[in-house]
Formats: C-alpha cells, structure tokens, sequence
C-alpha cells in the first residue's frame, strides 16, 4: 500500500527516501543518460536505479509514477512490473516517487501524469523492462554465488533455482549482490512474449483496496502535520474579477482565528486553529469583488454565439476527404439536426485541497494530483524558489477525472497562504461551493450534422460543424496552431490515430469554429470523446430513421474499413439480442439504443436498454459494453472501470449542467448538480475483447458510449429525439 508519513516537526523539511534494509534494482529507461545509478537516495539504500526495491524478507516494492485514484492503474503497473520480474505477488506492495526526486535524477520515472487514460498504455514498456531488468540481475548475482551460468538459472514466484543442481536461493538474499552489479542495457533485456503472461490478464486483487477498506488509507483532506493550522477560502465568484475591499473586523475576533489573508488578487482566506472556525470566519468577511467585464455573461448569451459560429466562413478542418459541400447540395435529399452539450463540472467526492509549509530555504506540499510534476511546478512557481528547493507528495485522489491534471490552482493558492506565514503547515480545504464555483469545466459546444442522401438512402456526404469552446486554448494556448485545436476532433479523426471515426463516408468534412466564453475549461473524463459520440452516433440514428433502416445495418455498412469499431458493436449487438424484441420489464416496454467510438486508443461500443412511462420518467435497465483495449492487464479492473465510467457517463447525460447567470456558475452543490443514485443504476455487463497488438486506454473510452446509446433507446421508445443535453430538460411525456 502507499503510505503517507506524518514527519516530526524536525524532519519536515528533508523527507528521507526510503527505509534502511532494502535494496533498489531498476534500469536506466526512459532516461539511459540521466538516470543516476547511485547517490541521490540516502547512503543506507545505495541504488542501481529507480524501480524495484526488494527487502531482505522478500517484500517487493515497485515504485509507480502515476496517480491513484479509483482507476486502478496502480494495481496494473505493478501486475506489469511483477509480471517480468517473476516475483511473489502476495509480497509486493508499492510507493510513489516523489517529483523533487524525479527532476533531481533525470526523469528516470518518467512523465508522472495520469490522465488521457495513458496510466499503462504510455509506461507499459519501460516497467516491464523494469522488472526484466531486476529479475536478470537477481538471476546474476545468484548465478556468481554458485559459480555456475546465469542460463542454468530460472526465478519464479521470488525465487531462483539453479536447475541442473536444484540448489535454491531468494530473491531477499541475492537483493545485497545484486544492487552492486551493472544495469543491463536496454537491448539486452527481452520482454515476454505476451503468450507467456502469467500474471497480466489475470483479475488480480488490487493492492489498495485493504487500506481504503479498514480506513487507514490517508487521503489529503485526513493529512495532519505537527503544529498545523486550517485555511478556508473564497475566490471572486466571477471568472476575471479582482477584489475591490475586504473588511475583515468581525472575522478577525472569531475564536481560533490567526490570520484573515488575502491570496493574490482575487481570493481571500482565513487561517484558524480548525477547518471549521477558519469556514465560519471567512463566512463573515465582508469582500466587495470588481467583477470586471465578464459580470454579465450568461449561457443563454453564449448560445447565440454558439449558433453563429454553424455559419461563420472560417473553421479549423479536423477530418475532410472528398467535397462534402457539392455532396450535399447536389443531394436528392438531406437530413439536418443541430445537437448541445452543456458546461459540467467534475464533481469530485474530495473537495479540491493541499497541505505547505514554506520557508525562505524550502517549500513541501502534500497534495492529491493526478500529475505530481505539474504540482510541483506550480509549488516552485508560487514559492518563488527553484524547483530543487522544492518538494510535492502526492496522495491517493478522492476523485480526479482530470480536475486535477492540467491544473493546480489550489497549490498555488496553499503556497501563497503558507508563505505569509513561514514556518507554520498550513491545510487548505475549499467548500463543496468553492469546488463547483472554481471548477475548470468541461468545455460547452455545439454540433450542426448535415447529411446528403442519394435517391436509395446511402449517405453521399456529410459535414459536421462544431462551434464552441477549445480546452486547449484555455490551458495549453500555444499548442494552437492555425486556430487548429486537434483535440476538439476526438472520434472523429481520420484513420491512423488514437481516436478515429469508425464509419467510411464518400464525402466528409468536419470542422470547428472556435468560441471561447469566460468559463475556463478542463479536461474531463472523456474529454471531447463524450460530446462527438453523441453527435455522431445519434445522428447515424437519425439517418437510419430518415431512410428506414435498422440502426446496427446502416453502422454495419458504413464500416468495412473499420474492423475494430465493426468488432464491439457486433458483441453488444449479439449478446443484446438485437432484431429480437426486449423482454418488457413490470409490463414496461424495453428498447434498444446502440453506440460505438474509438478514443484513447480503444475501441468501445454499448447497447442500452430503456423503458419510458407515460410520464416521461426513463429507467435504464441495462447496459452492455465492449471494449477492445488491445491488451487487457487486469479484466476485473477493466469491469469495474466500465461500470465506473457509466455512472459518471450517465449522471452527466441525465443531470449534469452548469449554468451561467450574472457571469457566475449557478450551481454550487449537490442539490443544484445531482448525480446518479444507487438505485437509478442500471446493470452493466462488460465484454473485454483484447485483440492484441497495440495498447489502448481503459478509464475514459468507454464513458462516451453510455449517452448516445441511452438517447437512441428513448428515441425508439418515444419518437423524441433528445438533441440538447442534460436529459432531465427534456418532455418525454406522451402526447
């Protein structure tokens, strides 16, 4: 398990490395040049490299980069690691390396961001080398003692056996040897051929589940530091605003009150002996905010320059082949919908928080991150000291979905409060209404479909033009190129990429007219896969309808070329029992939605089952899904995955939706921004179908299916089609 150390005051400021006794095997990928073979851990764990430590009782601890936070990707690095360095997986546990430790060797770990869905697929090769690596030079060091061939040598299960002898050896009393010899090179170290896993692909317990079971596990909002003091804060509810006064008088005599701060230009906070004393004060700060010049926006505003955008002469072109706009004018007949999906918030069970303590000489943050390097820049940023004066300890995530990826606002914002009081550890908690005020949304869009038909139906051309916001330009502005941002197209890039479009049309053309609001964006789980899915694969529905086609017939004829996508919607479609009539439920008709994507590197499809009363109340029975991630490192976890995903998937396409009103978000708490309820939740039946060859992500792909096939099952229950999201703005009541 990852452990969270609670240091004495005395050892705040230098965190040692790792526990005297154990010795650390690993390899010099991804950064052969960097990596630092010995010098950077304390003298007592003199290292090889990063990786593998092995303890003289046979514990293995495998250091994993990535974050933590539901997904599972820690249990899955180490399924990898294991897998190459045939240990005894009852004995492995883990921990995380810190970003200061990364930069001060090179980067040997590697990129520490969680996100995309890029957890295993992005390092699966290198800690598998990893492991390799270590089990060779275990084998070596066993192999010198008996002074016999390393190729006599096999290890399995954290033991090495010397087969023509049967002599035997651990892998905790060969750790000492070992550590002293040379690292192989990267060429010399094979990787199994898939065929031979023994531990991948297996549903294997994850390693963190104990902890969070028995409590023990420590999140960021439980960290207690020696001497600590509690910080609340509020920032200008209006995105750009400023403060124009505070008047803190009454706060500043509120028991337990220590200090009442204001956090760069456009928050306040209050410091207290408790979390709660520190909320109640801040509650009676008087702050006058200059809400600048966004004070009046509004969705309903942004909507007009949403549709005025279909029209606008220039787009940035994501996919185009043939000549869409001759297609379609010269069509005998076309079919036309304009679709919405709406600003949401990421809605973490944990609120967004950190722990710093800041001196002139150092500065350490403890915080949840799904990307530990991007922290730790903005802990040195803030700081005002060089990054190699700085530290960043990450924790498990209380939830992620991206939130807590691109951008560390809240570092920055503990880093400024504990600098106005040096010395002192300072826990800053935001409230559940500062999350949803000060999220960083998923992104607010349009998409207007024109498809043309020919005089039998078949599709001759199709445009699809998107007008809305860019995350890209929000977060990452100088990856724009040409007014070009490329992950606006997710799902609907040409062949050859992480997220293509799974039909073959004679005419396409599908591009962006950027409209930025004031609302700043965030990537989302899904990202942009969640709304294209919907656009794509309901107006497929839409066509089928126009043209009175089965929905699975025209996909299947559209996808010749597209193997993979053909694959899943077929094994949703069969274990659906499509063509077949669903059985009704309490005397309920039940319909059928189907739905298939390619993003993140997988392909994934689903087949919802929906009944809709008279009423317009919908009940989503079930859900069948089918993933192709390539290779399946832990089918289990990819299950729970899926069912995760749906429930996130869902409480969006039902409930979820930020609104704006006088430049502000309207919602600020669960009872504004529902999500999905236990017993809302349909059954999810998941088929894992790895076909092996290329490595695709699991947390994200997946949640884009949920939707699309939900709206087509109502469609075929009510002839309504749902166009502008979330569902429960809908009037599906029967006429």
């Amino acid at each position: 398990m990852n452990a969270i150390t609670r240091p004495s005051r005395r050892r705040l400021l230098g965190t040692a490395v790792a526990a005297a006794g154990a010795f650390t095997f690993g390899f010099r990928f991804p950064a052969p040049t960097k990596a630092l073979a010995q010098g950077a851990a304390a003298p007592a764990t003199p290292e090889i490299n990063a990786w593998v430590v092995v303890q003289p009782d046979d514990t293995v601890i495998i250091r994993i980069a990535r974050s933590e936070m539901g997904q599972g990707t820690l249990t899955g690095l180490a399924q990898m690691v294991a897998e190459e360095l045939e240990c005894d997986w009852a004995k492995v546990t883990t921990e995380y390396p810190t970003p200061g430790q990364n930069l001060a060797r090179g980067r040997v770990w590697g990129n520490m961001s969680t996100g995309g869905s890029r957890g295993i697929r992005d390092s699966h090769d290198y800690v598998r080398r990893g492991g390799a690596a270590a089990r060779m030079m275990l084998v070596q060091a066993a192999a010198n003692a008996w002074g016999v061939p390393a190729a006599e040598c096999r290890a399995a299960n954290s033991i090495i056996t010397h087969a023509p002898s049967g002599r035997t050896t651990t892998y905790g009393a060969q750790a000492a040897a070992a550590m002293r010899l040379p690292a192989p090179a990267a060429a010399d170290v094979p990787l199994k051929d898939p065929r031979d896993w023994k531990l991948i692909g297996q549903p294997v317990a994850r390693l963190d589940t104990r902890a969070k079971l028995n409590g023990s596990q420590v999140y960021g909002m439980d960290l207690k530091l020696p001497g600590m003091l509690n910080a609340a804060i509020h920032a200008c509810p209006v995105f750009g605003g400023t403060i124009a006064a505070v008047d803190s008088a009454e706060a500043e005599r509120m028991p337990g009150v220590k200090r009442v701060l204001r956090v760069g230009d456009n928050a306040v906070a209050v410091v207290a002996d408790t979390w709660w004393r520190a909320k109640k004060a801040l509650d009676a700060v008087k702050i006058t905010w200059n809400e600048g010049q966004h004070a009046n926006a509004s969705s309903a505003a942004f909507r007009e320059v949403m549709v005025a955008g279909f029209d606008a002469p220039q787009a940035a072109v994501g996919n185009r082949n043939g000549d869409a706009a001759a297609a379609i004018a010269g069509a005998a007949r076309k079919v036309e919908a304009v679709y919405g999906y709406p600003h949401q918030n990421h809605a973490c069970m944990e609120v967004m928080n950190a722990t710093a303590i800041w001196t002139p000489e150092r500065c350490e943050v403890w915080t949840p991150t799904q990307n530990g390097e991007a922290a730790h820049a903005a802990a040195a940023e803030a700081a005002g000291l060089p990054p190699a004066r700085c530290e960043v300890h990450k924790i498990h995530l209380g939830g992620g979905f991206g939130r807590r990826g691109a951008v560390h606002d809240w570092v920055r914002q503990v880093v400024d409060i504990a600098k106005q009081m040096p010395g002192t550890p300072i826990k800053l908690v935001w409230t559940r209404e500062e999350d949803m005020l000060q999220g960083r949304f998923h992104p607010v869009t349009m998409c207007k479909l024109t498809a043309g038909l020919d005089a039998q139906g078949n599709i001759t051309g199709l445009h699809m033009r998107i007008s809305g916001q860019s995350i890209v330009a929000g977060i990452f502005p100088q990856n724009i190129r040409d007014g070009r941002d490329p992950v606006v197209f997710q799902g609907l890039n040409a062949s050859g990429g992480e997220a293509d479009i799974g039909y073959s049309f004679p005419n396409l053309l599908i591009d962006h007219a950027m409209r930025n609001p004031h609302v700043p964006p965030g990537f989302w789980r899904g990202v942009n896969l969640n709304q294209n899915a919907i656009y794509l694969e309901c107006f497929i529905d839409e066509v089928a309808h126009a043209t009175g086609r089965d929905p699975l017939a025209l996909r299947r004829s559209l996808m010749a070329n597209h193997p993979k996508h053909l694959a899943v919607l077929n094994a949703v479609a069969e274990r659906a029992g499509w063509g077949t009539p669903a059985a009704a439920v309490n005397g309920m008709a039940v319909h059928r939605g189907l739905s298939v994507t390619h993003g993140f590197g997988s392909y994934v499809a689903a087949c919802a089952e929906v009944s809709v009363t008279a009423a317009g109340e919908v009940k989503v029975h079930r859900i069948i899904a089918a993933t192709d991630p390539g290779y399946a490192v832990n089918p289990q976890q990819i299950a729970a995955q899926v069912e995760g995903s749906f429930v996130y998937g869902l409480s969006a396409a039902l409930y979820g939706e930020c609104t704006v009103k006088d430049g502000r978000i309207e919602q600020t708490n669960f009872d504004s921004y529902p999500v999905m309820r236990m017993v809302d939740m349909p059954k999810v039946e998941t088929i894992v179908l790895p076909s092996g060859g290329f490595w695709g992500g699991v947390g994200e792909p997946t949640i884009a299916v949920a939707a699309p096939a939900v709206l087509n099952a109502i469609f075929a229950a009510t002839g309504k089609r749902i166009r502008q999201l979330p569902l429960q703005q809908a009037d599906l009541r029967r006429t």
